[in-house]
């Protein structure tokens, strides 16, 4: 079980790498394919600022979720891991609520599952 909890982690913290990337280097590209039916397409060169925000802050998450691995104490490496998927699964609900539903099956679903899988193990 552990190593499905640490599986699914890895995947979340993956996938926040991915959206670093895609929103603070490749906004108007990627990004444009991405989220290109949401967004006219004039949007993306002057909101190119705002992404590399957003990008940065889901590099916040992906950081935590690394550092999780790095702990050599397990009950202080589970409650950061717990601590950083929850700042995902609050975000992805957020961006569901807000923007798209298809933000909560991109990214509050994976990091819920992976909580729960953490959870259990502890």
């Amino acid at each position: 079980m552990q190593i499905i909890a640490s599986i699914l982690t890895a995947i979340v913290l993956i996938e926040h790498v991915y959206i670093l990337w895609m929103e603070m280097f490749a906004w108007e590209t990627v990004g444009k394919k991405v989220f290109g039916k949401s967004l006219s397409p004039e949007l993306f060169k002057p909101t190119k600022a705002l992404a590399a925000n957003q990008g940065l802050y889901n590099g916040f998450l992906a950081a935590g979720l690394v550092w999780s691995f790095l702990i050599d104490n397990a009950e202080w490496a589970i409650n950061v891991r717990l601590f950083f998927l929850g700042c995902v699964i609050v975000a992805g609900l957020y961006g569901a609520i807000t923007a798209s539903k298809k933000i909560f099956f991109v990214q509050a679903l994976p990091a819920i599952l992976a909580f729960i899988m953490v959870f259990i193990t502890k």
